[in-house]
């Protein structure tokens, strides 16, 4: 059995894991149990200084079963697919020596140990800002190593896809691709680092919270009903994402924008027109979804270039990626004027993550942003109209890097001591 004089030792591990977008969709499935996608994928994945999901995992041989707290309160898990993270983890094991602590685990005696798992999203779960994906790819990292897991990245992704597809992408930053892979075992279906965070380092991202609740019709289902339902879904799938992949790979290569935009904004509307196909059809977009999506065609045709590229998931809210700084702070100068916050709203917490954007665009008080003239896009016949409070927040982020190990222990969210939260 792992060694120690007493039976009280933790010993701990805590990671934080990035959120990502897909800019190329991941709808459907061809093996439930095993997700397996129809169709390969591209993300973007976020700073996590922005969005991100923080896991601590413990070990210890007081833990008499496993345990897992999200955002403070207990949850299961026994549902499929927690297990079939924890076990393809387990399997994987290796001898562990914290020579400081004293405490010797061997291979085998991973099989017999339990573990404390807590995890902390900064941002809404389930409201279709991909904290799933976050969640899964940070309880795999952590679980790695912490148990001293020999696989890479690469091989983790795949055990990732297995708790949530979209999770496989999380495990690297920048632009990342989702291989579907053929083999029936899904070995070939992992995730692959198209270029850093680095690369394309001038695009700023802004996210329009349009609703934090949880969406009525969870993906999951989603997918299942599209596949079992649409005839476009299969259309899309075969004949136009795979060009529309080869194409997003060169746009972001060569960090062409125009190309980006209208490959990002297409694939999203498409993704949304399956989900409308689907019997019985599926709302993720609201209308103040299809009042952002106008504001940014009215300003990218009347540019005669695209500006901003638009990109919803299984939700209502707006990921708008801006081409650089300047055109990022005439983005929020339109959202500002077209959203305001409602009037006893305070404008640092309606604005998070990056708030130096404010700076950029002007505004340092609400009277700021009540003074916004009209885009010069709209016409002077048509009064602008203003939908005051029907965005929650915004998040001004960029394109971020992939999982890390937080070494200090305060920011772990277990107590050492006892291995239960915080």
């Amino acid at each position: 059995m792992a060694e120690k004089k007493s039976s009280s030792w933790v010993l701990m591990v805590t990671a934080q894991t990035p959120t990502n977008i897909a800019v190329i969709k991941y709808w459907g499935k061809r093996d439930e149990s095993l997700i397996l996608p129809i169709n390969d994928s591209i993300s973007v994945t976020l700073d996590p200084s922005h969005l991100c999901t923080t896991t601590t995992v413990a070990v210890s041989p007081a833990f008499s079963h496993d345990r897992m707290w999200l955002n403070g309160k207990e949850i299961s898990l026994s549902g499929g697919r927690y297990q079939n993270c924890l076990r393809e983890i387990r399997s994987r094991a290796s001898d562990v020596e914290d020579e400081k602590k004293g405490i010797k685990i061997a291979k085998k005696d991973w099989e017999n140990l339990h573990f404390h798992i807590a995890s902390y999203n900064n941002f809404p779960t389930a409201a279709g800002l991909a904290s799933s994906a976050a969640g899964f790819a940070c309880l795999v990292y952590s679980l790695a190593k912490l148990m001293n897991v020999k696989e890479d990245n690469g091989q983790l992704s795949a055990i990732a896809r297995q708790g949530s597809g979209s999770a496989c992408r999380s495990l690297y930053g920048g632009f990342v691709k989702w291989i579907m892979g053929k083999d029936y075992n899904g070995s070939d279906s992992i995730a692959v680092q198209l270029v850093d965070e680095n690369h394309w380092d001038e695009l700023v991202i802004l996210v329009a919270v349009v609703s934090s609740r949880q969406k009525e019709t969870s993906s999951t289902s989603g997918m299942r009903e599209t596949v079992e339902t649409s005839p476009l879904v299969l259309h899309r799938a075969k004949e136009v994402v795979p060009k529309r992949i080869i194409e997003m790979e060169e746009a972001i290569k060569s960090r062409d924008f125009p190309a980006f935009a209208r490959l990002t904004c297409s694939d999203s509307n498409q993704f949304h027109a399956v989900c409308l196909d689907t019997s019985p059809p599926i709302f993720y977009m609201n209308d103040t979804s299809h009042r952002i999506i106008s504001c940014v065609e009215k300003w990218n045709r009347s540019e005669g270039t695209p500006q901003v590229a638009y990109t919803f998931d299984a939700g209502p809210n707006a990921v708008m990626i801006a081409r650089n700084r300047k055109v990022a702070a005439l983005l929020l100068q339109r959202l500002l004027f077209h959203f305001p916050p409602q009037s006893d709203a305070d404008l640092n917490s309606y604005i998070v993550g990056d708030k130096s954007i404010l700076k950029d665009a002007g505004i340092q008080d609400l009277k700021d942003v009540e003074a916004l003239p009209p885009p010069p896009e709209i016409k002077d016949n048509i009064p602008a109209q203003k939908y005051k409070g029907d965005v929650s927040y915004f998040i001004c982020t960029k394109p971020g890097r992939g999982p890390v190990l937080l070494s200090e222990e305060s920011r772990a969210l277990l107590d050492p001591e006892t291995g239960l939260p915080k």
